[in-house]
């Protein structure tokens, strides 16, 4: 960071330091209990090891959109919105049983060789991960709690744990509850909401806004950049998911097909598939030994109903409403060009 350019790679570098030594400390600590929880805090490093550290930016710019100057203790605090998102991803790989998460396996695969004598080394290894994502999220509390921000600027951003927390809970509950069903875009849009898009733009925000004494309108302008625009994040993950290369996505490229969730990319296929369509795809929706020929069978029913050709259309008019709400929020200079970077960066993304 120069003066107030922002240098996404230089802020990225802080952010890292937090992470990286603050888990390691936590890993020894655990080590210290016993050696044999060697590979638990092996897991507890690798959740943090990589990312774009896109959730603390936004916490930081909505410090800084206020008009507060560069901080560590901000950096800290911003820090732990990033372990708030491990602890969701440990959580959402192993309720998705996803076997790989940038590239490498996923922890509840990787723990496998940890209790690799067990009888049941699956559900064991299934019970570790858990663990591990609880513990993250309870070292997100305390990275934040002991930032070194004044205890009068971190009083004012608590409560707003308590509806990250609870608003996260429930969308993970809603895709659940909705995995396997033939559901709508409505549907499917208030799972993107809750699980991801809140807690990935809206909250961090809130949170930096609410640690710099943000008022209402700040606020009201934060949610009103932050809803859209973390709905096209994930509307675009989702894309990304299926159609994107699995080495640059680090991801199986047919887990949401496999698992049958509910993404707006698969409901808005369900809605203009015809009967015949429909038919092929109930034969291969959900199938767990689901193939490279059935997953290529999928993605053709979706590029002749031009379902990612909508969804890419959603992603831009998010983009656009949210740039709109930022111009309305009249925030510094540096602050609304570093914001309308981030949203360039969290939504365009590579296939």
């Amino acid at each position: 960071m120069v003066a107030d350019r922002w240098e996404p790679a230089a802020f990225k570098a802080r952010v890292d330091e937090v992470l990286h030594h603050f888990v390691a400390q936590e890993a020894d600590q655990l080590t210290a209990i016993d050696p044999l929880l060697g590979p638990v805090a092996g897991q507890l490093e690798a959740a943090v090891a990589d990312g774009k550290r896109l959730r603390a930016a936004f916490c930081y710019w909505g410090w800084r959109a206020v008009g507060q100057p560069d901080s560590d203790a901000l950096v800290r605090a911003a820090a732990s919105m990033e372990l708030v998102h491990a602890a969701a991803v440990m959580h959402d790989d192993l309720i998705d049983e996803s076997p790989l998460r940038h590239g490498r396996p996923t922890a509840h695969i990787a723990l496998r060789a940890a209790v690799r004598r067990r009888r049941r080394t699956v559900a064991a290894a299934k019970s570790l991960a858990m663990l591990v994502g609880d513990l993250l999220m309870s070292l997100a509390g305390q990275l934040f709690a002991t930032s070194g921000l004044p205890a009068a600027y971190l009083a004012r951003a608590r409560p707003l744990w308590s509806s990250l927390a609870r608003e996260l809970v429930a969308g993970e509950c809603l895709e659940i509850l909705r995995t396997g069903t033939d559901v709508d875009l409505t549907a499917s849009l208030k799972v993107i909401r809750y699980k991801t898009a809140k807690y990935t733009v809206e909250q961090p925000l809130l949170i930096g806004g609410a640690l710099a004494g943000a008022g209402e309108r700040v606020c009201e302008g934060y949610s009103a950049y932050g809803l859209p625009l973390g709905e096209a994040f994930q509307l675009r993950d989702d894309l990304l998911g299926l159609f994107g290369d699995p080495g640059r996505t680090g991801k199986d490229s047919a887990d949401d097909v496999r698992g049958h969730r509910p993404t707006a990319l698969l409901a808005e296929t369900w809605r203009l598939a015809g009967d015949d369509e429909r038919v092929r795809l109930r034969a291969l929706l959900g199938r767990r030994d689901l193939d490279a020929e059935g997953l290529d069978a999928v993605r053709e029913v979706m590029r002749r109903l031009r379902a990612p050709d909508r969804v890419e259309a959603m992603i831009t008019a998010r983009v656009e409403e949210a740039l709109g709400a930022l111009r309305q929020l009249e925030a510094p200079a540096h602050a609304a060009s570093a914001l309308t970077a981030l949203a360039r960066s969290a939504t365009v993304r590579s296939f």
